[in-house]
């Protein structure tokens, strides 16, 4: 028989329910210490949005993972360095033409990941949500989905190489700056110590990369443009790609940035300028690779949120006036018929179809910078990844695109080198009046031609980008010749911009 355990006298009582008492609140206090771990310094948590609009403004693609830049850090570089901003603009990332919202952290096209702490990173609507003014005064319009006309996407990273390799930029300095907002605690310090050396050294390297093919060949992409290809070549692909290996002919592949409308109607038909994929998801992954995501760590199932929404986004109207004459708009739509509708209307029967180049005869440059051997190089990277590359294609021309929206997205042509719908429609020796610059970036429109005003140097103490047509990679030429409408009456020319800006 078991023998029974003495009563516990009242002292022995007490002491084991203090010992059981204070057992229960240092279990406490380490479960609120390790929710408070866990939600301050999370190994992965990105900043999601129910509105998908909101999403596709803010939200992460990936690109803020391997790539992200600490959030706390960018939001000091301007105070800390104010002297690399573009001269008598705004000292904010809106003098690089990035639209920043009310109540929001960061500008549109940045999203933000928790990673122990705060990184932000582009994403998609850093290329693809622009503005537009009737008037330099007056507020301007924003479109989601129509090019970022107004990005300076060289100049946004030149300021951050600039910052990169001045000798005050370390994290004691940085540190102090950041604690003007707040002070951190012992970990936070640490962390954004090694932070911000790693941030450094990317930079660097990045422009050492960026370098190899920029320089002195290369003219500046401008607001609204970036050369599509040849980053990859010294960032993804530096392996294939030692110094001295890009040649001339492919060294300047600059473009404008595309509208992301109606991408369902646009599946099967040849995509990016020069039609060298027919996968819209192919050409979404790429994109965000040039965006900053890595094929390791690119937020797949965030990504395809976007691009499913992006499948059915229309167009907004046109915002301005058009013409109430139903004669002239018949007219127009009879033109657009005769001249347009086969290689640029949805249901035309060469939509989507290259033009090769001796016909088209518009700057070649684009076209030279992919290369059979990048497409080689792609088909590799993809192996293995539910996104793998299998569509990418050299072709030997520019694919005729539908017009969709087509009044918000110039300049035109694929480097935007021509101003105006009236300017591509006049004979490519007499665009642009002859002359060999125009101002661009600056988002006011030109309603009587369908374009941007050429003549506009300033907006909100932005200094407009002077596009110089004879640079390499910027020429105006083809898209030209009775084929092309451009021998059309002033009258007919007129009647079809009417119709077009209904698109």
């Amino acid at each position: 028989m078991a023998k029974q355990k003495d009563p516990l006298t009242p002292v022995q009582a007490a002491t084991r329910r203090r010992t059981i008492r204070n057992r229960l609140i240092w279990l406490v206090i380490l479960i609120v210490v390790v929710i408070f771990v866990a939600n301050r310094y999370p190994l992965n948590r990105p900043v999601a949005y129910t509105d998908v609009v909101d999403h596709f403004k803010y939200g992460s693609i990936g690109s803020d993972i391997e790539n992200g830049i600490p959030l706390r850090v960018l939001q000091v570089l301007p105070r800390m360095f104010p002297e690399y901003f573009p001269p008598g603009g705004p000292q904010d990332y809106t003098a690089f033409g990035f639209i920043q919202e009310p109540g929001q952290v960061l500008p549109i096209g940045f999203s933000t990941r928790r990673r122990l702490i705060d990184l932000a990173g582009l994403n998609c609507s850093a290329c693809h949500v622009g503005q537009l003014r009737a008037s330099p005064d007056v507020e301007p319009q924003v479109i989601v989905g129509m090019p970022a006309n107004t990005v300076d996407l060289q100049a946004f990273f030149d300021f951050l190489f600039a910052c990169a390799g001045d000798n005050r930029f370390t994290p004691d300095n940085i540190i102090a700056e950041m604690e003007k907002d707040g002070r951190l605690f012992f970990v936070d310090r640490l962390i954004y110590g090694s932070a911000i050396y790693q941030m450094q050294a990317g930079f660097l390297k990045r422009k050492y990369q960026l370098e190899a093919f920029m320089y002195p060949v290369h003219p500046k992409f401008g607001p609204g443009r970036v050369d599509t290809f040849n980053p990859y070549k010294t960032n993804q692909f530096s392996a294939y790609y030692p110094p001295g290996s890009i040649t001339d002919e492919e060294r300047v592949g600059t473009s404008d940035l595309p509208a992301v409308w109606n991408q369902r109607d646009r599946d099967g038909l040849n995509l990016h300028w020069d039609g060298n994929n027919s996968s819209v998801r192919e050409r979404n992954f790429s994109a965000a690779f040039g965006a900053g995501a890595t094929r390791e760590n690119v937020d797949s199932a965030a990504f395809d949120r976007v691009t499913a929404w992006l499948d059915d986004l229309a167009p907004p109207p046109y915002p301005y006036d058009i013409s109430t004459d139903q004669s002239i708009l018949a007219r127009g739509q009879e033109i657009y018929t005769e001249y347009c509708y086969a290689c640029h209307d949805f249901n035309g029967e060469l939509v989507g179809q290259v033009d090769p180049i001796e016909s088209i005869r518009t700057d070649p440059h684009r076209l030279n910078s992919y290369t059979e051997k990048l497409v080689g190089i792609q088909q590799m990277y993809g192996d293995g990844y539910d996104w793998d590359f299998k569509f990418f294609h050299k072709t030997n021309g520019y694919a005729n695109a539908p017009l969709d929206g087509i009044w918000a997205r110039a300049p035109y042509l694929h480097n935007g080198s021509v101003p105006t719908m009236w300017d591509l429609l006049t004979p490519e020796a007499e665009r642009n009046g002859g002359q060999d610059f125009f101002y661009r970036g600056h988002g006011v429109y030109d309603a009587d031609n369908m374009g941007i005003r050429t003549d506009v140097e300033e907006v909100d103490g932005r200094t407009s980008y002077k596009f110089i047509i004879s640079e390499p990679g910027n020429g105006n030429q083809g898209h030209s010749g009775e084929k092309y409408g451009t021998e059309l009456s002033d009258e007919d020319k007129r009647a079809l911009i009417e119709y077009l800006k209904s698109f």
